[in-house]
């Protein structure tokens, strides 16, 4: 059976295409721990409870980049399972998998499901569907990268929780309060070249890479060394010089910096408000990536 892209929501749309048996296996693998993890195997347990045709096995196959890893791994040695966690990243990979992956439009046709393509958000859309307008994925958990503020750490600095901080000018200023105030972690990243790089090309309006970020060919150059990325690499740069800003790692390290209220300011995906939310014992904010005013 072929992997089956993308999302635990397309679980329910391969259990239509399914033929009518009883307790019919489905292998769903996915890339969540923690509280999300909790969570997909909530609604696992609550689609396999509501009715007695189709099972929902669900597996964690590690990071993002581990789950397409042992995707691939596994359809090569004609394992795979029928559907599978993609994070945006490996998009392109599953696109060029020809025979590897059955789009969801066309899984949706197969099921004669009321298929409505309109009812995601455009930019969600657009992203994970063909030139043609075909969707070839089906989105389940679609986040973007904001700003979280630990209004506790603000506050014991002596600095107003509701402060602006909606331009990098302005986090810089409120580092300094932070530094000067004996915070030793003022500000900390997760994702550091999808926030800090790629969102703050597309924040701006500033290219990325050619051919429109590569969605018209895939012979594609990065361009990320322009004059708003550098400088605001260079100031990420001195302000860890500094020690306003704290590396973690290059994937979510940072994020168990900031739950566990060590840093004043995060810059992470939204979808980590479940984490937060659960073991944050910390007044918090979530604000939008802030903007750099001055190139």
């Amino acid at each position: 059976m072929n992997i089956k892209h993308l999302m635990l929501a397309s679980a329910s749309a391969v259990a239509m295409a399914a033929p009518v048996a009883a307790q019919t296996e489905i292998e769903f693998w996915h890339a969540f721990t923690g509280r999300l993890g909790d969570l997909v195997a909530e609604q696992v347990a609550t689609f396999n409870a509501s009715q007695s045709e189709y099972t929902i096995n669900a597996a964690y196959k590690g990071n993002y980049s581990e789950t397409l890893n042992a995707g691939i791994a596994a359809f090569r040695a004609g394992e795979q399972p029928d559907v599978l966690m993609v994070f945006e990243v490996g998009t392109a990979t599953m696109m060029a998998a020809s025979g590897a992956i059955k789009p969801v439009y066309e899984v949706m046709a197969d099921a004669g499901a009321d298929f409505d393509q309109d009812g995601f958000i455009g930019s969600v859309k657009g992203y994970y569907t063909s030139n043609a307008g075909q969707m070839l994925s089906l989105p389940f958990n679609s986040s973007t990268p904001v700003l979280w503020v630990n209004r506790d750490a603000l506050t014991t600095a002596g600095i107003d929780p509701d402060v602006d901080l909606s331009t990098w000018e302005n986090v810089g200023s409120v580092l300094d309060q932070l530094k000067e105030a004996g915070n030793t972690c003022p500000l900390t990243t997760a994702w550091q070249s999808w926030i800090q790089l790629e969102n703050l090309s597309a924040y701006h309006d500033v290219p990325f890479a050619t051919k429109a970020n590569g969605f018209e060919g895939t012979d594609t150059e990065l361009v990320f060394n322009g004059p708003l990325q550098v400088a605001h690499i260079q100031a990420l740069g001195d302000w860890a010089r500094d020690g306003k800003f704290i590396y973690a790692g290059r994937r979510n390290e940072g994020g168990a910096n900031f739950r566990a209220g060590d840093c004043a300011l995060f810059t992470e995906s939204s979808a980590g408000y479940a984490g937060i939310k659960a073991e944050a014992d910390f007044a918090f904010d979530v604000r939008p990536l802030p903007y750099l005013g001055r190139v």
